[in-house]
């Protein structure tokens, strides 16, 4: 029990893909105060959510098991739990989160032991000291600090609410990220509050009408190697693999990944060079997210998620991030779904006006071309000829792509604006990249991941990635793509993301800007691009478009721009230079061969012509006709 004395969290350490020592993780300084700093109100309202009977059971409360069990059968899935506070804190201090019937014991055990150890106040003071509350906020006074700039003894009741609510899930409930989801939740403890006779209906009422009104003190900058790398390892552990904050924080674990320090050190480099990104203004911050992965593992081999000050918990804009990706989904719901219905590279497309319904697409140029091939369409991405194929080969056929991509759809998505990119709500880079990976992968997309395997502080193995793979299209398919994506960089919209001496295939997207008056301003920009071995996506724009903060060039002069610094920096860590597309070579002899046959055939009929034209011009048959002639 003297552990809960003074709590010495264990460092996480992070591994690279070659096994070597990447970062140390350990959670920040925890600021105990005593219960009597503390507001009653935080006290009553985190009785009142998280374990309404804390004063009346020795650790284990067998009515709120029962409860819950009751609810959970009512519902047919888990929607309540039965864990004490004091439960909570014997997991938090002393267990891994392995979800096994003797954890649990040990779990119950160590939860009457402390009862017997510590008076309830004890209890509490060390609880409230110790969970995590979003944000890099260790413990009630750093929460207090950071979210309202104040101590805990001086919090109100509707921040008391606020930070109670917190404690189901603070990355996600952060009124930093969520306001709304921050105030449903806020005024959820409230009437928990009024319902355990805490405060009085007046008092509920009054605190749910008050707006929640930030004024933090800021968190400190994180110290570690790799700060948006290991973010997001440790929303992977927590989403994917089960584990709390508390124990990737303080729990001693060995954290292996596939991070290619030599890279994620590019990218970082990149993104601490204002220069390299369109000038803000004076307000508000010009942010961008970048992700690469390994196409044949699906790996996570670099990650920056934000320009800026880094703190724990801050938003990703490279993996939370959701916006319209623009152009950069033709090639996912328009031209592979078309390739796999038999058009051709050298097909021609309609590039005129055209409407369907009320919808009627222009190219960004505003000019027609009456007719393209389908490879000058993609390579000088071109709308119209997109929207009018997605029309060809049939909406349904275009939505089914790009959900086989793994690019998340709503109902309000199944319309011809799904051609250029113009979702309802939109996707992440993270989703872009690993959408790209099928192409050079040879049509395979496997599921991106940071992690590989985790160990506890003893070296063993409680959780490892498993590949999830999936066929999304033939290789042959995936290989024409990539050949005309070659060609979007080597003489189309990005032309900007060439690097001498390795190839490069990729897809600009630009968004218009909500609004008029901006002379072809635009919210947003991309470039997904991608060599033999590695897929990356790049996105920029503001955080909140408005009349007065929007994007005034291209993305192939920014967002492209980003990824070629990236992967010039990067030559000494990728292998192959060159794409291996040994069925597009076939393809193209046999078109040529198709060629020179029809060539020939042309020649032969020009010199029948000649002959006959000599015949009709000799002495014996002249004024006479051939009866075939009328057949020529």
């Amino acid at each position: 029990m003297s552990k809960l004395e003074n709590p010495e969290p264990q460092p996480t350490l992070i591994f690279d893909r070659n096994g070597e020592l990447a970062s140390k993780v350990s959670n920040s300084k925890i600021e105990g105060v005593s219960l009597e700093e503390v507001s009653e109100h935080v006290i009553n309202a985190v009785i009142s959510t998280e374990d309404q009977r804390f004063f009346k059971h020795n650790g284990i409360d067998m009515i709120g098991i029962a409860r819950a069990f009751l609810r959970n059968t009512i519902e047919g899935e888990v929607v309540a739990g039965g864990s004490t506070i004091t439960q909570q804190l014997s997991k938090n201090a002393f267990l891994n989160q392995e979800r096994t019937y003797s954890r649990k014991f040990k779990e119950l055990i160590l939860s009457m032991k402390i009862e017997r150890t510590y008076s309830k106040d004890e209890i509490l003071e060390r609880y409230i000291n110790q969970i995590y509350f979003g944000e890099g906020a260790w413990g009630i006074e750093r929460a207090a600090q950071i979210y309202f700039g104040k101590n805990a003894s001086e919090l109100t009741l509707q921040e008391s609410a606020t930070l109670a609510g917190l404690i189901k899930a603070p990355s996600k409930l952060s009124p930093y990220k969520n306001m709304e989801k921050a105030k449903e939740r806020r005024d959820l403890v409230l009437t928990l509050m009024r319902n355990e006779g805490y405060i009085s209906q007046a008092e509920m009422e009054q605190a749910k009408a008050e707006p929640i009104e930030l004024i933090g003190k800021g968190q400190e900058k994180y110290k570690g190697n790799y700060p948006y790398y290991v973010d997001q390892i440790i929303s992977e552990a927590t989403e994917k693999y089960n584990l709390t904050a508390n124990e990737v924080l303080s729990g001693g674990l060995r954290i292996y990944t596939e991070l290619n320090p030599a890279i994620q050190k590019v990218v970082e480099s990149v993104y601490n060079d204002d220069a390299n990104f369109p000038e803000s203004t004076s307000d508000q911050l010009i942010q961008s997210g970048t992700v690469l992965i390994d196409s044949k593992t699906g790996g996570i081999v670099a990650l920056v998620g934000g320009r800026g000050d880094f703190t724990y918990g801050n938003f990703n804009y490279a993996t939370d991030l959701v916006r319209q990706p623009g152009s950069t989904m033709k090639p996912l719901a328009v031209y592979t779904s078309a390739l796999e219905q038999g058009y051709e590279m050298t097909n021609r497309l309609l590039d005129k006006p055209i409407r369907i319904g009320e919808y009627k697409p222009k190219n960004y140029d505003g000019n027609y071309r009456g007719e393209v091939s389908m490879y000058e369409a993609v390579v000088k991405s071109y709308n119209i000829p997109a929207v009018w194929l997605l029309y060809q080969i049939g909406l349904e056929n275009g939505v089914k792509a790009a959900r086989k991509f793994g690019i998340p759809l709503e109902k309000e998505d199944h319309s011809y604006g799904l051609a250029l990119g113009g979702l309802h709500k939109g996707t992440s880079p993270l989703k872009m990249a690993q959408a790209f990976s099928t192409f050079p992968n040879n049509g395979v997309m496997i599921e991106a991941h940071t992690i590989t395997k985790i160990e506890n502080a003893n070296g063993e193995v409680i959780t490892s990635w498993e590949e999830k793979a999936s066929k999304v299209t033939d290789e042959s398919v995936a290989q024409k793509m990539t050949f005309m994506l070659k060609g979007v960089v080597s003489q189309g919209t990005g032309k900007n993301a060439n690097v001498r001496g390795i190839e490069i295939a990729g897809k600009t997207g630009t968004t218009q800007v909500p609004f008029e008056g901006t002379n072809g301003g635009s919210k947003d920009h991309w470039f997904v691009g991608y060599t033999p071995e590695i897929v990356g996506a790049v996105w920029l724009g503001y955080e909140k478009t408005d009349k007065n903060h929007y994007l005034t060039s291209s993305s192939g002069s920014t967002a492209a721009v980003i990824f070629q610094k990236i992967i010039s920096g990067s030559m000494d860590e990728l292998g192959e230079k060159e794409f291996d597309l040994p069925l597009v070579g076939k393809y193209l002899k046999e078109k040529e061969q198709e060629r020179q046959k029809e060539k020939g055939r042309g020649k032969d009929r020009d010199k029948d012509r000649d002959k006959k034209d000599r015949g009709k011009g000799n002495g014996k048959g002249k004024g006479k006709r051939d009866k075939n002639d009328e057949d020529d």
